[in-house]
């Protein structure tokens, strides 16, 4: 009884386990697996993949910038996220797929197989790109290896139009051992869609891609003629950031520089006006530094401008202090000179006196000295008149010397006035130019 009830269990459990090994086949059961084995069993990678080794291996490549990561115009170096492309022909690795379940594409370790020896000139450093251990190969042997990289490379910068700077970098790609006769270049796109193409590039940093030309050429050298292909990055700043925090608030602080100029050439409050606008220079120009990018081949512009007005405003600050400094040295000399005339008190009993009074005292020192001469003469009145006579000549020629002066400075301020704001014109014109330039690239 207990067979006739495990028979038909047992047949149910062969059932089953017959459908499960029809249905488990093993990797090496694999058409892809037969595929790979058979392209990599007998493949070097240390020769060149042709049959003819009189036949060049034609690369072809093909370059996307996907962003503008730094401009250091210090160091002359670029940092730039591109993704490149690399296709070749492998005439090892071509199969027939009919005979492979109508495989026409496999991926393959990048590792076991032949790749050429594309290096950047102007690469300077390594950064951080995420590592493909894979490429592609189809059935005809056409391989294509795609990745992204973060090329750390040698620029020259040039920033004496800044921030209206346009810039032009090149990424030059060739073989570093394999002349033209083993590996040739070529366009994988035609130039004119690698130009326009900026379809992946992120347009949200302080940099615009303009355009990415390319040429081929090849270098001649000891060793033969090396193929190469150049993308020339062209990029431009973003300026409207600086033109706010740093054209316009220059502009505002020379105009008031330029107000100064009409405060009288003597005034002592011309002098504390033109130092606190010196702070004000001194500050700013602090800050700016921080701003402007610093290359050893070039200064901004604004650079250059911005130390010519600020050479005027020392220039007229010390101009000022000279001649207020020279008219009070001559009024405190010319009011000193009555009290020499005067008898019976030395140099520190002689009273200190205002301008105002000045005149008044002139008249009654005579007088003073009257009453202080026990007798008077006549010999020493006529002294006393003579001193005052000579008093009143040397303040006339103290007052014709502080007007020539005056004249004389105001021809210089005026000298002034007119150079700054003949450079102030001439930096607007010039931001303005720079300005057009930038949008007519």
């Amino acid at each position: 009884m207990l067979a006739s009830v495990m028979a038909p269990l047992w047949a149910c459990i062969l059932v089953a386990a017959g459908i499960l090994a029809t249905d488990t086949h093993h990797p090496r059961d694999s058409a892809l697996y037969h595929l790979s084995k058979q392209l990599l069993q007998n493949y070097h990678k240390e020769v060149r993949p042709v049959y003819n080794w009189t036949k060049a291996t034609t690369v072809y490549l093909d370059l996307f910038v996907h962003a503008i990561l730094d401009v250091d115009a210090e160091n002359q170096i670029l940092k730039t996220s591109v993704w490149y492309r690399e296709v070749w022909n492998d005439e090892f690795l071509s199969w027939n797929s009919s005979l492979f379940d109508e495989i026409r594409e496999i991926s393959l370790p990048l590792s076991a197989i032949w790749a050429p020896d594309i290096i950047i000139n102007e690469f300077m450093d390594v950064e951080r790109s995420p590592d493909l251990p894979y490429v592609y190969v189809n059935s005809s042997g056409t391989i294509e290896n795609s990745k992204p990289i973060q090329v750390v490379s040698a620029c020259s910068l040039e920033t004496y139009a800044f921030p209206f700077d346009v810039q032009n970098c090149s990424l030059t790609f060739k073989s570093i051992l394999h002349t033209v006769e083993d590996v040739d270049l070529a366009f994988l796109r035609s130039p004119e869609d690698i130009k326009r193409d900026k379809k992946v590039f992120f347009n949200d940093s302080e940099w615009e891609l303009l355009s990415v030309s390319s040429a081929y050429s090849i270098l001649q050298s000891s060793a033969g003629g090396f193929a190469q292909i150049q993308f020339n990055v062209v990029m431009r700043r973003h300026p409207l950031v600086y033109v706010v925090s740093l054209l316009i608030p220059s502009i505002f602080l020379m105009l008031v520089d330029l107000g100064s100029f009409y405060m009288p050439p003597n005034c002592q409050a011309r002098i504390v006006f033109k130092t606190s606008v010196l702070v004000g220079y001194t500050v700013f120009r602090v800050n700016m530094s921080n701003q402007v990018p610093r290359s050893v081949g070039s200064t901004p512009l604004i650079g250059h401008f911005f130390s010519i007005c600020m050479a005027f405003l020392v220039l007229s600050l010390a101009k000022s202090i000279v001649l207020v400094k020279f008219l009070h040295d001559e009024r405190r000399g010319g009011q000193q000179q009555p009290f020499l005339c005067l008898r019976g008190n030395t140099d520190a009993d002689r009273p200190r006196v205002e301008p105002r009074a000045q005149r008044a005292l002139i008249t009654e020192s005579s007088f003073y000295g009257e009453h202080l001469a026990q007798p008077g003469t006549l010999k020493e009145i006529w002294s006393q008149l003579q001193c005052i006579s000579n008093y009143l000549q040397t303040q006339d020629q103290t007052d014709q010397q502080e007007a020539e002066w005056l004249v004389l400075l105001s021809r210089f301020d005026r000298l002034l006035f007119r150079s700054y704001l003949f450079m102030l014109g001439l930096y607007t014109i010039t931001l303005c130019s720079l300005w057009a330039l930038w949008g007519g690239v």
